[in-house]
């Protein structure tokens, strides 16, 4: 069995005593989502695994979410591992070069939403010494214990509206490249809603699930509210108490739930600074399912 050493107060934990090159034993697969439920973000340091065994493990967790059509932008011949990079090959970018720069979390945006997100660190770009490029968390799960009891009763049966056109456009605002979405691709990925408050499926503990990057609305609010409503969540979730700074170091893999924490990916190196991640997007498929939980967490599945 590995050894989960517990990081910052509120998030984070640092994983030792796994080999995720190899297969996961049914223990060690229980032991990581409980991990998961309590921590957030769980860090393998010295775990240089290449794509495949990234996919492997990962795939564990849930199906993978695949990109197509997207040439450089994924491992060739895996469309489930994406590249996120600002290096430059005989002058074409290799990866995504700007994803995650504003508070979210991931695939918030899909009917089936996300569940884990895994990347191991190829390149890390270094500045005098010290690691740039570093990613920020913030826990909704505590930010919710903490909310005040009003919004908790406002919202408790509220749902929200999320669309990837919103997070699209704000990383074009912030100089992304990327064009514009055509009425094509925005119609494969239209607006969904979901529960402003969800149940996390390994704690029990509910979250705040709106975020910054996808949220547009809260559902049955007029504009002014929704708009009032949410910046006072969005505020509330991103209080110092709630935040971890995880610094990366190459060859380290880091897992996160996308259920009860947000993101954002620090753009405070040079493009000659290079950053190279592989990264598993896993869906949140079979979490939610009952009898996934009774059968993998036990008498101790949260009800």
């Amino acid at each position: 069995m590995f050894t989960c050493e517990a990081g910052n107060v509120s998030l984070g934990a640092r994983v030792t005593g796994v080999d995720l090159a190899r297969p996961l034993s049914d223990a060690n697969f229980t032991a990581l989502l409980r991990a998961l439920g309590q921590y957030g973000v769980l860090c393998f340091p010295d775990q240089p695994i290449e794509a495949a065994a990234l996919r492997s493990f990962s795939s564990r967790f849930g199906e993978l979410q695949v990109i197509s059509g997207n040439s450089g932008r994924t491992e060739p011949g895996m469309p489930e591992v994406s590249i996120l990079s600002n290096v430059i090959e005989n002058g074409r970018p290799i990866g995504i070069p700007d994803a995650g720069q504003s508070w979210h979390t991931d695939m918030t945006y899909n009917r089936v939403v996300g569940f884990v997100n895994v990347l191991v660190a190829k390149k890390v770009p270094m500045r005098n010494g010290k690691a740039l490029g570093a990613t920020e968390f913030t826990n909704t799960q505590a930010a919710y214990e903490d909310l005040p009891g009003e919004l908790k009763t406002k919202l408790a049966h509220a749902s929200a509206t999320h669309d990837w056109n919103n997070f699209h456009e704000l990383m074009r605002s912030k100089g992304s490249k990327r064009p514009a979405l055509s009425a094509a691709q925005r119609s494969e990925r239209p607006p969904v809603s979901h529960p402003v408050f969800l149940n996390h499926p390994i704690s029990g503990r509910k979250v705040i699930y709106v975020n910054p990057g996808f949220t547009v609305k809260i559902d049955g609010l007029d504009a002014d509210d929704s708009s009032e409503t949410l910046e006072r969540l969005f505020a509330h979730v991103l209080k110092p108490e709630y935040r971890y700074v995880h610094h990366w170091n190459v060859g380290e893999v880091l897992m996160w739930d996308h259920i009860g924490t947000w993101h954002y990916a620090v753009p405070d190196y040079a493009p000659e600074e290079h950053r190279l991640m592989k990264r598993c997007q896993v869906l949140a498929d079979r979490i939610f399912d009952p009898g996934f939980l009774r059968n993998t967490l036990g008498a101790r599945a949260p009800a």
